[in-house]
């Protein structure tokens, strides 16, 4: 039996008593040899532990990460803010690899409470990047394209100097230098505007909107690249293959404003409204966002991950929206 397997053995009635639950875990795999299978050709699944995995992005996780032993925990489960009970969790399970998505995202909640944007972003990814570090794992950190301060003309690379100018950045900044600080072994996943099956997301909120008022405003100060989660997590699944530690950026390819991205969800859906041009001052947003905030995808890139133009995710989502709702 594996060192790996051994210490899986050897969990306690404290540990389980401690997280308040049962045993969350069971043996599922070994790493010896089948019978008539050469060691070379037998696969050890990995044990990865997911965060905030009752989210977009946890669920599309859990569906790419199909090969891999998956512990899935939500909020009721784990409050990542819980510093000893992250790391409990992250013991008992013996995971090698833990992907934080837990976060407080909502930006006008963060704005309205910066302080429980830190506890939850910055803190809570400190205490998740402890636990790894103290149990060997690799963290990877999901954070955003809201780091930045939106005034470069060009895409963003991985290298350029964040300078957030919402709530929400700031505090996912705080998230990355925690970790940065904390673990060597780590993933930080910038990427933006996300959706995808889980919850009703803007392209759902938009089709909602254009039944409902039959005309909408959308702004065109507001750029970024709009990312399919199922298309992330199939980036993500591919780059804790490697070994190549550090900052990426991953979004579908392309960039388009709010009003360009809602005409082509209305175009997929057969909707035709009119769409208002107007910009975040005339909207009277409540949070300052980036103007141009698109990322460039530099060094996944160089490892062979890349992700296809976001109309062409668009597309696919829209399709099972439909075909669900039918």
């Amino acid at each position: 039996m594996s060192k790996s397997n051994t210490r899986r053995k050897s969990w306690n009635a404290e540990s389980s008593s401690r997280l308040g639950t049962a045993p969350v875990n069971i043996l599922v795999v070994s790493s010896g040899c089948l019978t008539g299978v050469p060691c070379d050709n037998v696969r050890k699944m990995k044990t990865i532990l997911i965060t905030g995995a009752s989210g977009q992005l946890g669920l599309a996780l859990h569906k790419a990460l199909f090969m891999e032993y998956v512990v899935k925990l939500d909020h009721s489960q784990l409050d990542v803010t819980d510093g000893e009970r992250a790391g409990l969790f992250v013991a008992t399970e013996l995971a090698e690899v833990v992907i934080n998505c837990a976060a407080l995202t909502d930006t006008s909640a963060c704005e309205s409470d910066p302080e429980k944007a830190m506890l939850v972003n910055a803190t809570g990814a400190r205490n998740i990047a402890s636990a790894c570090s103290d149990m060997g794992a690799t963290m990877v950190q999901i954070s955003t394209n809201e780091v930045f301060d939106g005034e470069k003309r060009l895409l963003y690379d991985e290298d350029d100097a964040p300078n957030p100018i919402n709530a929400y950045g700031r505090s996912k900044l705080a998230g990355e230098e925690a970790v940065r600080g904390t673990i060597t072994e780590h993933f930080i996943v910038r990427t933006s505007w996300l959706y995808g099956p889980g919850r009703a997301s803007f392209p759902e909120k938009i089709v909602k909107a254009a039944r409902e008022q039959g005309s909408l405003r959308l702004v065109t100060d507001e750029v970024a690249s709009p990312t399919w989660t199922t298309d992330l997590a199939e980036a993500i699944a591919r780059l804790i293959e490697t070994d190549a530690y550090g900052t990426y950026h991953l979004t579908n390819a392309g960039a388009c404003s709010r009003k360009e991205w809602a005409e082509e969800v209305l175009r997929l859906a057969g909707f035709d409204v009119p769409l208002e041009a107007t910009t975040q001052a005339e909207f009277g947003a409540p949070v300052r966002k980036p103007v141009n905030s698109t990322l460039a995808n530099n060094r996944a890139a160089a490892l062979g991950i890349t992700l296809r133009p976001w109309q062409e995710a668009l597309r696919d989502h829209i399709r099972i929206w439909v075909g669900a709702n039918a």
